[in-house]
């Protein structure tokens, strides 16, 4: 993958790739051991965006005003305000609890209450849409086979990644998460 880049570049990339992949590795160790949590997928859907990124780096603000790159900044955009507005009602209303024991979750995934208003009365996975935006934008700086193949990857984990955790979701909430997803859609409101 020359492109002109001066091999140093080369390095720090696969450098940082490998040093982000062991803090994540880290953090995801509970998931890691458990393939059946929603966590084991999200982890590689990380993998997946975090190589996007590193992948598209080089090119991320040239032409910035062609039309790929302007789609690329609204995904980018999108994402941070769903990621913003996601953790913040979680902590909010979720009222996460240490009473949660599951080893797979992040201290802000243990709710003790169900989430239903603002962007999650629309979305019932703000969190994972901001990393399908992230995921998407990252991708549309730069059309590479490479790239095709991380977004696929990173698109099927997070897909998976909600459908594990619908199924927490349903095992801790019961009935009141299974009406909860009768009325709301998966990552973008009235549609997908």
């Amino acid at each position: 993958m020359d492109n002109g880049e001066p091999n140093t570049m080369i390095f720090i990339r696969a450098a940082v790739f490998f040093t982000v992949t062991l803090v994540l590795a880290y953090l995801s160790r509970g998931a890691l051991l458990n393939p059946r949590s929603h966590g084991f997928f999200r982890f590689f859907a990380w993998e997946s965006i975090l190589g996007l990124i590193l992948l598209n780096l080089p090119v991320w603000t040239v032409d910035r005003f062609a039309p790929h790159q302007l789609v690329s900044w609204v995904f980018l955009i999108i994402s941070i305000v769903l990621a913003i507005e996601g953790f913040r009602l979680l902590r909010l209303i979720g009222k996460p609890t240490t009473a949660r024991t599951d080893s797979e979750l992040f201290g802000f995934e243990k709710t003790s209450a169900l989430v239903t208003v603002g962007i999650y009365a629309y979305i019932r996975h703000p969190l994972y849409a901001a990393l399908l935006f992230l995921a998407w934008g990252a991708f549309l700086k730069s059309f590479t086979p490479v790239g095709v193949l991380l977004i696929s990857v990173a698109s099927v984990c997070l897909f998976l990644t909600a459908k594990f955790d619908e199924s927490e979701c349903l095992k801790y909430f019961g009935p009141t998460y299974k009406d909860y997803m009768r009325k709301t859609k998966n990552f973008v409101p009235f549609v997908f």
